[in-house]
């Protein structure tokens, strides 16, 4: 059994989700103690779990420990992946629902499902744009993208939008399972071809997301961006609005987005997209410090050598590679001074 401490480095739940995904694909039974200690509220929280049994699902695992709150996780799968039609609902983790991010279920089942053979229409139930999380935007318009040159078959598709604190939200996801996974060289972006925008609200007035287009507009065109923000008024459980920009580079995408909240003005919601979004633009690099993370797993199940520079080497960065490491897998190399991620497959 692999012995994981869920403390190490940034001691979040990206040393659960990878090992979930690792052990799923590998066959390995995997002990996780410390899970998410960093965190504020250690343990599994509503999505943690989800991913957890949605993981459990798709292996027929035996797990010991999956409760809420549990910082100790026994997983030991009982057969190769599965491929098949699943539905997985953050909400019904805990009493009185949740708006756990889906994204996060996602992403731990996503290669596993692409992996194997046959497949897949997964249903997932929770929330869709929350903070600290990949926005299902993020998923469709950079994450999968991506992905998909590197050999991943998915889609997703947005059915209800879900804002934190209720959640609600749906996406269906399919996966084109069979497939084989070829390396990414991302080491130059090359030039911006456009910025596209979505500014959304569920159950507020059209004003708002007017507001924030054009906030969104008038700071990108100053800073000599080409940018078009679509506006969008849905139907939701509940109040929510917020901002997704996707930048579109020659050989990469980047995306970013603003999340209303009381006494947070329309315009201000659009600055603080904006402003991540022209940080990362001044870095000069291909990859930001969210996707620099989610593309080591597919790397290091890749055929060929991946090499990347990114905009920032974080702790999640150099936590997860020590995760995937573990495994026997890979071999991760972070430069430091050049940001640039090199990640070799050691069972090609």
């Amino acid at each position: 059994m692999i012995e994981i401490d869920g403390s190490y480095g940034e001691g979040g739940g990206q040393v659960l989700r990878t090992s979930l995904s690792l052990a799923a694909i590998t066959g390995e039974p995997i002990r996780i103690t410390g899970i998410r200690a960093g965190r504020k509220k250690p343990g599994l929280a509503a999505q943690h779990l989800t991913a957890v049994r949605a993981a459990g699902r798709i292996c027929n695992a035996q797990l010991r420990g999956d409760a809420l709150g549990s910082m100790l996780l026994e997983f030991i799968p009982g057969s190769a992946v599965q491929a098949g039609i699943y539905t997985f609902d953050v909400s019904k983790a805990q009493q009185g629902g949740s708006a756990g991010a889906i994204a996060l279920v996602l992403q731990t089942i996503l290669l596993p499902l692409a992996l194997a053979s046959g497949n897949s229409q997964v249903t997932l139930k929770g929330g869709t744009h929350v903070n600290f999380s990949p926005t299902v935007t993020y998923i469709e318009q950079v994450y999968l993208p991506i992905l998909q040159r590197m050999g991943v078959e998915a889609q997703v598709k947005l059915g209800a939008w879900g804002w934190y604190p209720q959640g609600g939200g749906e996406v269906q996801l399919q996966v084109d399972g069979g497939g084989k996974l070829g390396g990414i060289n991302l080491l130059e972006r090359g030039e911006l071809q456009r910025v596209r925008g979505l500014a959304v609200v569920t159950e507020l007035p059209s004003h708002i997301p007017q507001r924030m287009a054009n906030r969104a507009e008038n700071l990108l065109r100053e800073a000599n961006l080409k940018v078009a923000v679509q506006t969008l008024r849905e139907r939701g459980v509940a109040p929510g609005a917020g901002i997704f920009l996707t930048a579109e580079y020659q050989n990469s995408l980047t995306g970013f987005g603003g999340f209303g909240r009381l006494r947070l003005s329309a315009e201000t919601v659009a600055e603080i997209a904006c402003q991540q979004l022209l940080e990362f633009h001044h870095t000069g690099a291909a990859v930001d410090e969210h996707l620099a993370d989610q593309l080591l797993l597919p790397a290091a199940l890749a055929s060929q050598e991946s090499q990347y520079r990114v905009a920032e080497v974080s702790r999640h960065l150099t936590t997860n590679a020590a995760v995937i490491e573990q495994f026997g897998l890979a071999k991760i190399t972070v430069d430091e001074a050049e940001k640039i991620v090199s990640v070799m497959s050691l069972n090609r």
